[in-house]
Order: C-alpha cells, then structure tokens, then sequence
C-alpha cells in the first residue's frame, strides 16, 4: 500500500505571540516554518537531555489536538478536508483561552486551561463529529499503539468509531511539552517549565482566532503547519 499523508486538525496559538514562541522553543521545534530551534535554557537538562525529552511531542508541533491524526478515506480527497474544515471553522466564533498552567498529565508535562472552556470544547467536538467522514479506518498496528488494553469501555468504543479515544466527553484539552518522563525528571521539567512560562509573557490569555490543519508527508518525520481557517469567516 502506498503511503499516504496524514493530517491533524489542531488548535494553533497565533504565531507572532508569545505563547506560539514559549511552545515552539520549548520542543525544539517551529511547525509553522519547518525550522529547528535552539534547546531553551530549562533548569536540570543540558541540551542533549532536554531534546531527548520532548522528542515525542516534537514529532507534531506545538498545539492542542482537535482531531487527533488520521489518514483520509478511499474517494476522499484533500480539497474535501480544506472545504470541510473551514465550513467547520465558519459555525464558531474567536475566543480568549483561559488562563493556562504548567501541569503533569500522567508521565508528561503540559499546559492546560485553568478552567473549563465551553467554547473550546464545542470547536473540539465539531472538528471530531463533522470532519469524521473523511478519516480512513485505523490499521491494526494504528490501534495497538492507543493501548486498546488499558481504555474504558467508552474509550474504547469512542476509538472504534472516531479513531480517537479521548473525544467528545472524554476530551482534556491539553498543549504537551515534553514526552513520557520517570518521575525525578518529571518533576524537574514541571517546575522548570513552569518558571519559564511565567518568565515568557505567554501565561496571559490567548486570544483564538482560528483552526489550523497540520500534515505529516510520507517519511517525514515531523508535522507542518499546512493552513489556518478562521473562525466565523464567511463562506
């Protein structure tokens, strides 16, 4: 089988803030130019530790997931997804993200909304139900690496029917900085990372204007930023 693209519908902070710049830098990675960065100056990691560390997430880009990667449909075609995706971001409006904070979800470390976000959660549900046409079946390998063994039974269900099991009622909207870390190195980089993102000016509300469509080529090994789609534009 050929291989195909893969896409990703993600939320993107806008790129000329701080909070697109404390994110990308803190992967190694801008999504939007392809570029490779630095490795930040990130308490108790030395460069080779810390591009170790955020390794994982940097293979997508800084963002929060949407819906999550997928592969398109037999008879689905890319300009399908661009007209669907902005006929989505057309039925919602801009709106300021809650404050963010530097947490650990499980064995990694991210920023999280403070409080809940309505809005942001209905754009996650939209992108998940109205972009699902379009998405391939998962392949058998795509489900072993969700870990089908260690989901809930709606997990698992919502992974058979959306290719994704954190959707809908199961959706924590989250911007991953670092990779699966052993708990000392976990607590580091949380403390560290925390401290930078005060120190960044990108802990102040964002404003969202727009989705983003990311891509991964065949054989590259990391996403780009493809194409915004503004929210509320008029078709």
């Amino acid at each position: 089988m050929t291989a195909a693209r893969r896409y990703a519908v993600y939320l993107a902070p806008p790129s000329d803030g701080a909070l697109w710049r404390f994110g990308s830098a803190a992967l190694g990675y801008d999504a939007e130019t392809g570029a490779a960065l630095a490795a930040p100056d990130i308490a108790g990691f030395d460069a080779a530790a810390w591009h170790q560390a955020t390794a994982e997430p940097r293979r997508y880009g800084f963002h929060g997931t949407l819906k999550a990667p997928f592969r398109l449909a037999d008879g689905a075609s890319e300009d399908d997804l661009v007209q669907l995706m902005a006929r989505c971001a057309a039925g919602h409006h801009a709106f300021e993200m809650p404050p963010l904070e530097v947490r650990a979800i499980g064995p990694f470390v991210a920023l999280v909304p403070a409080v809940p976000s309505p809005k942001l959660e209905d754009l996650a549900r939209s992108a998940v139900l109205e972009l699902d046409g379009l998405r391939a079946p998962l392949s058998a390998s795509e489900i072993a690496r969700r870990r089908p063994d260690r989901l809930s039974a709606r997990q698992l269900g919502y992974l058979e029917t959306y290719g994704y099991p954190y959707v809908l009622d199961e959706f924590r909207f989250h911007m991953t900085l670092t990779g699966p870390l052993p708990e000392p190195e976990r607590v580091q980089a949380l403390n560290a990372l925390t401290a930078a993102f005060a120190a960044s000016g990108a802990d102040v509300p964002a404003t969202i204007t727009d989705t983003a469509l990311y891509v991964q080529e065949p054989g590259a090994p990391q996403f780009r930023l493809l194409r915004r789609y503004p929210l509320g534009a008029t078709q």
